[in-house]
């Protein structure tokens, strides 16, 4: 099959989004799929307001024609809701193709948490974008029931996966042999070495309680740090408020950006993870936590109440610091073993099921071969 997928969310980005997508990429064309992949490496681009570090395309409407005039694909899958997505879509219902679509972001919630506009006015748009979609695929249940009470009633359950072969309780060989250079041994992870090598050389101060992921003003992590709790705060992950975060709680350790060997590693040392976003659709770095063995400390919101709920792997409370001391007493074993029931396998097998096949007749052709531009819906 032929697939094209349309997102404005691709590395060097470094997110839920885009490894959940490269996940499912590789295997479905590992499955013999031909998969193109349009993202905004292919455009020029802009700096996105307020995170200038995410790219976006301008005026992407030529190139995405002349890909699906050429590639012709069997079915189109439509990633997110910026312009190469906004683009994607318009083309297609230009066209007449059916396509998907996906609802990775809680977006009427994080544009409130930055700007103030009432979540109703970013709703009504998101309503618009993806009510043509064949499927909106939507990682929990929760955040379907809000899409649906939003007046969404076209989303299907796509869940997120995880790699138990990276992320485990397991010691890495690594952490048996520092004494060298990183550069000796090139199956070694150098950033990896230099983090444990960095650990090992301090006084950690037990227990440990973790954030990793985006350090931005939506993960609401001023309600993690402010916590008074014994040990110490450590966050690995960087975005456009650790600045001003670091310089307003100088006492956690920041360790940056890390790549998935070094917080393997990070996760096994720390004790509890704390994940004090309110937003989040579903939260991968909750499920790398939890297959490394360390239970998670949240709000019951949408996202931990889906991936963590009920299972004993963690402790969801309106009071966060109760919440994280009392994760403190779950076995490890536990939140491994829950990690394990979710699989990249069967998340890339539930999106080739939802996808819409295209059809193609001598009217679509026409359409993609023209030259007007698809500016109205």
């Amino acid at each position: 099959m032929r697939i094209l997928i349309a997102t404005d969310a691709w590395a060097p980005q470094v997110n839920g989004v885009v490894q959940t997508l490269s996940q499912v990429v590789n295997r479905l064309i590992t499955q013999g799929h031909e998969v193109r992949v349009i993202h905004p490496g292919l455009f020029k681009t802009i700096p996105c307001p307020t995170y200038p570090e995410i790219r976006l395309a301008v005026w992407p409407f030529g190139r995405l024609r002349r890909e699906l005039r050429e590639f012709k694909p069997q079915a189109v899958h439509i990633v997110t809701e910026g312009p190469i997505g906004l683009g994607m879509r318009l083309l297609a219902r230009y066209a007449g193709l059916p396509f998907t679509t996906a609802y990775h972001t809680q977006f009427p919630e994080y544009v409130k948490a930055r700007s103030g506009i009432p979540i109703r006015f970013t709703a009504a748009l998101l309503r618009w974008f993806h009510k043509p979609s064949r499927a909106v695929m939507v990682p929990t249940q929760s955040v379907i029931d809000t899409l649906k009470s939003r007046g969404l009633n076209n989303c299907v359950l796509w869940q997120r996966g995880v790699d138990l072969k990276r992320f485990n309780p397991d010691k890495s060989p690594v952490s048996k042999h520092l004494s060298y250079s990183p550069c000796e041994l090139a199956s070694d992870d150098p950033q990896q070495v230099e983090l444990l090598q960095r650990l090992n050389a301090c006084s950690v101060e037990k227990p440990v309680f973790l954030y990793a992921g985006r350090v931005a003003v939506e993960k609401n992590l001023e309600a993690f740090l402010s916590l008074e709790l014994p040990g110490e705060k450590w966050i690995a992950g960087d975005g456009p408020a650790r600045k001003a975060l670091e310089k307003q709680f100088p006492e956690a350790r920041w360790f940056g950006m890390l790549n998935h060997a070094a917080l393997s590693e990070i996760y096994k040392r720390a004790d509890v993870f704390v994940f004090p976003s309110l937003t989040d659709t579903f939260g991968l770095v909750l499920l790398e936590a939890m297959a490394s063995g360390c239970p998670v400390a949240a709000f019951p919101v949408n996202g931990p109440l889906d991936v963590v709920g009920q299972s004993g792997a963690g402790v969801l409370d309106w009071n966060l610091k109760n919440a994280a001391l009392s994760a403190l007493q779950i076995d490890r074993e536990r939140p491994r073993q829950h990690a394990s029931t979710f699989t990249w396998e069967n998340c890339a097998s539930q999106f080739q099921g939802y996808l819409a096949p295209i059809v193609y007749s001598a009217g679509t052709v026409r359409q993609l071969t023209g030259h007007k531009q698809p500016l109205q819906d």
